[in-house]
């Protein structure tokens, strides 16, 4: 028995499950009916149901098979590595050698197409080759089970008695958590609106199962590529799916040749599948090729990766296609200084695990009020950003991604509900992404909106909260100028 995550597959191929053969001297009585059948038993080679060399018992002539009568299954080839291997896919290191290898584990019949790139599975099965220099190992799977990630049964002491101190505000305990985040890293007070993002990224991804995965993908314009590189290679260490992409590797699904002689093609899963429920952080865009950025900017949109496979490669003449559902989050940056290229230090401290494991798994739902507002917001901006020649400049997605960013900060709150001040601050981060991309508008949101005093101590904190009510109700006024049929609910209402 073994756990693990599985990196590739192969497509579906045929095996002989049974096969007759006859022996070759017509006079012999075993020439005819069925005296050898031969089966394929779990653990064995391929080899021991069809051979060449098979003789007759009773006349030692060579036994030939009569292929009118030979079965046939379905067989494919996976490879998974340790759940700890992933490790090596982090982007630290404790200065120590280390390797990890591969197991190849063969599914028959039935086990087909139980198993899917990215995700971790326990197998238990029959061991078939176990060389003595340890290059190869491999499994007949007759057990499969899906592993899901165990969720935490709480928070430390610490965390609930800060959560009891801000209870009188919406703000004041995630402004907290974005002021001494990382503070090895970045000195409190500074980089605390991309501190916010970065956590509420870690929350919002996580792996639900369910169709629609909501997921929070940061782009980072910075010229101090040393820094964020860091800070972003700390952050994805906090979650058990981090994987740094290395220039030299695939982000997305690629096909290769099979090396175990079926005929299948073996599709390698790229560090976006590895990185199911997490983060996949891919640095500097500049490092990538245009094509590779399309494709990204492809998967972005869609959610999910299609690799065509030529029929040539099979022996057939169709080709075939399958589709993944690309299950993370991507982190990347732009260097605005592109002159300067600097290798970033890498950092393996892990701290925050059990903050961000108890509430990426809080199952949210958005209260009347704050639906109301989210909605009104979306409205009010593509009426204001839509002209006759171009039409409305925010795509239909933009809702989503006003939901996917309330959800995250209400779960930042360790709340199950999401109340019209996450709404808020998901209207201030897009509206300034907005005011970056297209321009300010009448709804005029300041760069600094979700931090505009240092953090230092509690008055700073309570002029904070005043500033962002004064926020709220610019925001309700331009929803109920901009959004008309989208009234906003008192919270008596």
């Amino acid at each position: 028995m073994m756990q693990g995550i599985v990196i590739a597959m192969t497509t579906v191929t045929k095996y002989t499950q049974g096969a007759r053969f006859l022996c070759s001297d017509e006079a012999c009585p075993l020439s005819k009916g069925f005296q050898y059948i031969r089966v394929h038993v779990p653990g064995a080679t391929e080899s021991a149901t069809i051979r060449n060399d098979f003789l007759c018992n009773l006349c030692a002539s060579s036994l030939q098979e009569d292929r009118k009568f030979r079965v046939l299954g379905d067989k494919q080839i996976v490879e998974i590595i340790a759940t700890k291997a992933l490790h090596a896919f982090q982007g630290h290191s404790n200065n120590q050698p280390f390797r990890f290898q591969s197991v190849t584990i063969f599914l028959r019949d039935e086990s087909v197409n139980k198993m899917n790139i990215g995700n971790e599975y326990k197998i238990i099965g029959i061991p078939t080759c176990v060389k003595a220099s340890q290059t190869a190992v491999c499994i007949e799977a007759n057990s499969i089970t899906f592993c899901n990630s165990k969720v935490p049964s709480g928070i430390s002491d610490n965390f609930r008695c800060l959560l009891s101190l801000t209870s009188s505000s919406c703000w004041k305990f995630t402004a907290i958590l974005a002021n001494i985040f990382a503070s090895q890293i970045t000195p409190p007070g500074t980089y605390n609106l991309l501190k916010l993002c970065l956590l509420m990224s870690l929350v919002q991804t996580t792996d639900r199962n369910k169709e629609l995965e909501d997921c929070l993908d940061i782009l980072i314009l910075t010229s101090d590529t040393l820094l964020i590189d860091r800070l972003l290679n700390f952050s994805i260490n906090l979650v058990p799916r981090g994987i740094r992409h290395l220039v030299s590797t695939e982000i997305f699904p690629t096909l290769s040749r099979n090396k175990y002689g079926t005929g299948a093609v073996s599709i390698q899963a790229g560090s976006a599948l590895l990185a199911k429920g997490g983060i996949c952080f891919i640095g500097d865009l500049a490092s990538h090729k245009k094509d590779k950025l399309e494709q990204l900017q492809s998967v972005l949109e869609s959610r999910n990766i299609t690799v065509y496979i030529p029929g040539k490669k099979l022996g057939e003449d169709i080709d075939q296609q399958m589709t993944f559902p690309v299950q993370c989050s991507f982190w990347s940056f732009v260097d605005m200084d592109s002159s300067s290229r600097r290798n970033a230090q890498k950092i393996n401290t892990l701290i925050g695990q059990m903050l961000l494991a108890f509430a990426k798994n809080l199952n949210v739902e958005f209260s009347l009020e704050a639906e109301r507002m989210t909605h009104g917001y979306y409205l009010a901006s593509r009426r204001i950003r839509t002209d006759s020649i171009c039409g409305s400049k925010l795509s239909a997605s933009a809702l989503k991604y006003l939901v996917f960013l309330s959800e995250a900060h209400a779960r930042l709150n360790l709340r199950n509900k999401v109340l019209k001040e996450d709404v808020l601050i998901a209207a201030l981060l897009f509206e300034t992404s907005l005011t970056l991309k297209y321009g300010a508008t009448v709804f005029c949101v300041a760069p600094n909106a979700i931090f505009p005093f240092e953090l230092y101590n509690e008055e700073y904190l309570e002029q904070r909260d005043l500033y962002l009510t004064q926020c709220q109700q610019q925001l309700e006024q331009f929803i109920a100028t901009y959004g008309p049929g989208t009234t906003i609910f008192s919270s008596d209402e």
